[in-house]
């Protein structure tokens, strides 16, 4: 443990004793009190390392649970077994409508380079079916999108607003036509 920031004491006893400690020593974890708000959680390799890796968060508390609205990552989309994936679970006892985000074109405007520029998304429950897939936003709900206020900015962007059950989901980026570059997948829970 590395102390500063929101880390000020040693937390390795704590993330030992929260049941779900990284499973190698190399892996990092942290456990914070977090107040409402925006956070962003930076994974990167030691000694700039490169690779595949996985952020999690996990909501420790008994007392009050937590509800995140918004959850999103950016990263390089390739091909085959190297497409994005955002993991997500709709938690409670009902239904939750949810707007998944598959965005590309638009990042070149915040000074991304090297966008996909045509994304792809499916959206799988968590045996793996397909609950529904999208390519161009505009094309299948245009009207829900635009009522939710989250209708990506790029028609070539894919997006997904559907009611889901509590359970695991699984988001997949791909280029359309194999196409290659950084993506950003989000997925927001509406009220």
């Amino acid at each position: 443990t590395q102390l500063g920031g929101i880390i000020t004491v040693d937390q390795v006893a704590a993330i030992r004793a929260s049941g779900i400690p990284p499973n190698d020593s190399a892996e990092a974890a942290l456990i914070a009190d977090l107040n409402p708000g925006a956070y962003t959680a930076v994974v990167r390799g030691s000694d700039n390392g490169t690779g595949l890796g996985l952020a999690e968060i996990y909501d420790l508390s008994q007392a009050a649970p937590a509800a995140i609205s918004n959850l999103s990552t950016r990263g390089v989309v390739q091909t085959g077994a190297d497409v994005m994936i955002g993991g997500f679970i709709v938690g409670g006892s009902e239904t939750s409508t949810i707007v998944v985000r598959a965005l590309g074109p638009s990042l070149a405007a915040a000074g991304v380079t090297g966008v996909l520029l045509d994304p792809t998304l499916d959206l799988r429950d968590s045996n793996g079916a397909l609950v529904v897939s999208n390519d161009n936003w505009a094309d299948t709900q245009q009207a829900e999108l635009e009522g939710s206020g989250l209708a990506p900015t790029d028609t070539r962007e894919a997006a997904i607003h559907q009611a889901l059950a509590p359970g695991g989901y699984t988001a997949t980026v791909a280029g359309k036509d194999g196409g290659l570059g950084v993506g950003l997948v989000e997925v927001y829970r509406l009220p």
